[in-house]
């Protein structure tokens, strides 16, 4: 029995490497190890930056204006991806990650997008109608609470520094990284103490 037919596209990301590898530019293991690394990321990395920001005010800061040397801090390699940007959830405003384009998203401290992220309904409606996406999600905030809906784009990703739950003095970071889930760091949940 034959094999299938190779896709086109396979056929031209081997050209692409080789010739990359022929310049000197990127070998083959350069390519697999920075595979290996996003197939490693995870909504873990983020959460583990969270509950540090929560508990080291000098981590915290530098995660808000550097969000990209604060991944680096935590072990993270970035090299190759676009900036990361953090907003920070305020008991009057609330940040919802989106990427009305495609499906932006900073994988590096997040691994892979869920299907629901990348999907047109949500991309429109979260821009549309946050609020409603939110309810949608379990999460009602008071009117008085300004959502602000960011943009995620291929030269900028963003990812949520979400409020401190109440109840939480006194924790270890690893207990405080539990509770941050891949949804609260878009912005579409809130970490709840169980």
């Amino acid at each position: 029995m034959a094999a299938p037919p190779r896709p086109e596209s396979v056929e031209l990301l081997e050209k692409l490497v080789a010739a990359l590898s022929a310049r000197g530019i990127l070998t083959e293991e350069e390519i697999a190890e920075r595979q290996a690394i996003t197939d490693r990321a995870s909504p873990e990395t983020g959460a583990r930056m969270v509950a540090k920001a929560w508990t080291d005010p000098a981590y915290r800061a530098l995660l808000l204006s550097d969000g990209t040397a604060a991944a680096e801090a935590m072990g993270v390699t970035m090299a190759g991806a676009p900036p990361l940007g953090v907003l920070e959830d305020t008991p009057t405003r609330h940040h919802l990650v989106v990427c009305t384009l495609c499906s932006c998203y900073p994988r590096a401290v997040l691994g892979y997008p869920p299907h629901w992220y990348k999907s047109a309904a949500y991309r429109a409606r979260a821009v549309r109608d946050p609020r409603g996406v939110l309810a949608e999600w379990g999460t009602h905030l008071p009117d008085s609470v300004e959502i602000r809906v960011v943009d995620s784009t291929a030269d900028y990703r963003w990812m949520v520094l979400p409020m401190r739950p109440a109840g939480t003095e006194g924790w270890s970071e690893e207990r405080l990284a539990s509770i941050v889930t891949r949804d609260a760091l878009v912005g579409v949940a809130l970490p709840r103490v169980p």
